[in-house]
């Protein structure tokens, strides 16, 4: 295929990396087994030792009563089963992907916004986009929209549906960001005593109002903020976008007095970095032919249109497969959208 990738940020990997979402969760199943590969998985061999933390090959489906306990603190151990749910430096994975799409032949074009579908007979042609040259566009046989938010499809007139409720984490947005300077491993021995715990968390809620606690990442001494999240707000809105923005930015400082001052193992703390994109769990879904749908979490069934698999959410569930028609509109020709919308 003859393939032009057209990206709004100057860099590749989306949440991952942008968005500081560096905990990919789940890639195995509560077998164990490794059931998110493909390109994945290529990305994964291809990284640097360093940069890239989580629980050896060996352990993945553990229920060792000890190596569950120590993982269950680094965010790869859940329900008493050590995961490969692995921690990443982004800049590496940023590096990565955009190596391996110019390795593939792929023409990248950076600080450019998708923003109006090419519309011919009905169906999608290509589209339009906005860079520091003005508007131009692409003429496509196919379009992929991996927005997230669908913006492309949306604006293309394919149907989808934006209802949620707004209690629901999914409704939740937040800008993550790192802290440096830190000492995870004595955090978190501070964190396995329960009850200085539960009384420094109620302080932090007191003192700061939106807070939460910290995750691992790639390094000890990097602590990973994917919180506070904050709801009722759309992701569509712009003035909703910015006001997460000065809020999760305000939140980032107050968690580093307040850390600084109070939590073991961030007393030499310091602000490294606020994601250059703000975290969206939700915004619009496409009906498409098919769809991912919660009554089929008990089937384990491949589906006929199979493309993905992802781990369930239990262990009381099996594998959930992911159908090809979920890609696909179900009225609207010469278009495939990807990613969260799913």
């Amino acid at each position: 295929a003859d393939v032009v990738l057209l990206e709004r940020y100057n860099h590749l990997g989306g949440l991952s990396t942008g968005g500081l979402v560096i905990w990919i969760d789940r890639m195995t199943d509560w077998s164990g087994q490794l059931v998110i590969r493909g390109f994945a998985e290529e990305l994964f061999n291809r990284l640097p030792a360093d940069a890239v933390a989580g629980p050896d090959p060996a352990d993945w489906g553990s229920t060792d009563t000890d190596k569950a306990a120590h993982w269950s603190f680094r965010t790869a151990a859940y329900h008493g089963i050590v995961t490969w749910s692995p921690t990443l430096d982004p800049e590496r994975l940023k590096l990565l992907s955009q190596e391996i799409v110019i390795e593939r032949g792929v023409k990248l074009v950076y600080h450019s916004w998708g923003c109006a579908p090419l519309m011919q007979d009905g169906r999608v042609a290509g589209v339009a986009f906005e860079s520091k040259e003005g508007r131009m566009a692409i003429r496509a046989k196919v379009v992929v929209d991996a927005t997230g938010d669908g913006d492309i499809f949306a604006r293309a007139g394919a149907a989808y549906v934006n209802d949620i409720e707004e209690a629901d984490v999914h409704h939740c947005m937040n800008t993550s960001w790192l802290f440096g300077g830190v000492d995870m491993n004595r955090w978190i021995e501070f964190r396995k005593r329960a009850d200085p715990y539960a009384a420094f968390m109620a302080q932090g809620r007191e003192a700061c109002g939106l807070f939460d606690r910290p995750f691992v990442s790639w390094r000890n001494d990097v602590a990973l903020f994917m919180g506070p999240r904050q709801s009722g707000y759309s992701a569509l809105d712009v003035d909703d976008l910015t006001a997460v923005e000065v809020r999760s930015h305000r939140a980032m400082a107050a968690h580093l007095d307040f850390y600084k001052k109070h939590a073991p193992g961030f007393e030499d703390a310091y602000l490294m970095l606020s994601a250059p994109q703000i975290g969206v769990r939700h915004a619009r879904r496409l009906t498409g032919v098919g769809a991912v749908l919660r009554s089929r979490w008990p089937e384990g069934t491949a589906l006929a249109d199979e493309i993905g698999v992802t781990p369930a959410v239990s262990p009381k569930f099996p594998n959930i497969s992911i159908p090809y028609g979920a890609l696909v509109p179900e009225k609207l020709d010469g278009l495939l959208a990807c990613g969260r919308h799913v």
